[in-house]
């Protein structure tokens, strides 16, 4: 049955690029997840925005201006393209810069009203001097590095439950005290060598709903006696659910629920803004992914009408 949500969404049809269907990558998880929400009452005009790109200028804060040039110019070495493991293009450029600058704009309109989502970020794998693992640029240190420059945030806490760790940005966010980078994620799955986020938690294969939940809960009483965070950056990635096809734990859906539930009722108790990101979520049916995407926006647009 649809309804009408006033969750802020954040997205843009430059996420979904022209794409090998042979590609290991689910490119079309964006548009899916979209049309999904659309169908479901949750995306409408009235509550999505449509972000710019980000700027040269932020991008630099987090990543190499070097390779920041060379990838708008199309310039990356054979090397550095498999690294990240897309072809280059100018939609690519389009698309990796618009998602950046999507994941700042969720961030500032998390700030005035509490909760917002992004349909796409979480792009934790890009380091400063490149990128990786299917992610061009770190959204996540670049929103960071942009609140706490741009917008004057005091302290911003990144808490990465992706099942895979956020090593890019733990490295590029080693020497900035002012974020917090918390990691969850599978002991025994890429990046088979892990950086050194403030908190990081590995946890084991197969690991179920209420073990991971206890685990969680742990995380969040400790953040909660170290921290006092202006902001929230989440990423929920769906790869933790027992059907993904790269995860290794093994969530229900139901689990997932949960997990969202747990920190957007966490952060809203501490009145700490939550801004959420998609993550990683990968299954060669695509509907089907974009299905376990929507679990995080499903339970945020709960949490907002339940205030």
């Amino acid at each position: 049955m649809k309804h009408s949500c006033t969750l802020p969404l954040i997205y843009s049809p430059h996420y979904s690029i022209p794409w090998d269907k042979k590609h290991r990558f689910p490119m079309a998880k964006y548009r899916l997840l979209h049309e999904l929400l659309h169908e479901r009452g949750l995306a409408h005009q009235r509550n999505t925005l449509i972000p710019s790109p980000c700027t040269q200028d932020q991008l630099y804060r987090a990543h190499d201006p070097g390779y920041v040039d060379r990838f708008m110019a199309g310039e990356l070495s054979p090397t550095e393209l498999r690294d990240i493991g897309f072809a280059w293009s100018p939609a690519l450029v389009l698309r990796s810069t618009t998602a950046v600058g999507g994941s700042i704009a969720t961030a500032r309109v998390a700030l005035k009203r509490k909760l917002a989502c992004h349909l796409a970020g979480g792009t934790h794998h890009a380091f400063h001097d490149g990128g990786r693992g299917f992610c061009v640029f770190n959204d996540l240190a670049v929103t960071a590095l942009a609140l706490l420059e741009e917008d004057k945030l005091n302290q911003v806490l990144i808490l990465d439950l992706d099942v895979h760790q956020g090593d890019g940005t733990a490295s590029i966010l080693q020497h900035e005290p002012r974020a917090f980078t918390c990691s969850l994620h599978g002991a025994d799955n890429y990046p088979f060598e892990k950086q050194q986020s403030d908190l990081d938690v590995a946890l084991p294969n197969q690991m179920q709903d209420d073990d991971y939940l206890s685990e969680l809960q742990r995380v969040l009483q400790l953040l909660e006696r170290k921290l006092k965070p202006d902001i929230l950056l989440y990423d929920g990635g769906s790869d933790v659910h027992a059907d993904d096809r790269l995860g290794r734990l093994s969530l229900s859906d139901v689990g997932i629920r949960r997990r969202d539930r747990m920190v957007f009722h966490w952060a809203r108790r501490l009145n700490i803004p939550v801004a959420a990101y998609i993550g990683g979520g990968y299954d060669h049916d695509h509907q089907r992914l974009a299905k376990r995407h929507a679990l995080l926006i499903e339970t945020a647009a709960q949490t907002i009408q339940a205030d």
